[in-house]
């Protein structure tokens, strides 16, 4: 699957863009486990390594990680970059299911 049929899906998709040398994304990632465990199969989180994929990145303007971005049909229906709250990412993907 290619990430824009990925990111066309119906449910929500969130994506985090990261780095293996990024502090921050360090402290992201069990956050982002926690609310897989909370939203299920309701929506996706894919994580996109802005080294191994930078077409991605570059597509998006991604110039800082970690950087999350939620899509729903293929809209940016949301972008943050810096860590965010288990609850506040859990409020945004049920807002757009």
């Amino acid at each position: 699957m290619t990430f824009q049929e990925i990111i066309n899906q119906d449910k929500p998709v969130l994506v985090d863009f990261f780095a293996e040398w990024c502090g921050p994304c360090k402290t992201q990632a069990p956050i982002l486990k926690e609310l897989k465990e909370r939203v299920g199969e309701s929506a996706s989180i894919i994580k996109i390594d802005v080294d191994k994929n930078p077409q991605v990145a570059s597509m998006l303007e991604v110039r800082g990680v970690p950087t999350l971005v939620l899509f729903r049909k293929g809209e940016i229906r949301w972008r943050q970059s810096g860590v965010y709250p288990v609850n506040e990412l859990e409020r945004l993907i049920n807002e757009n299911l």
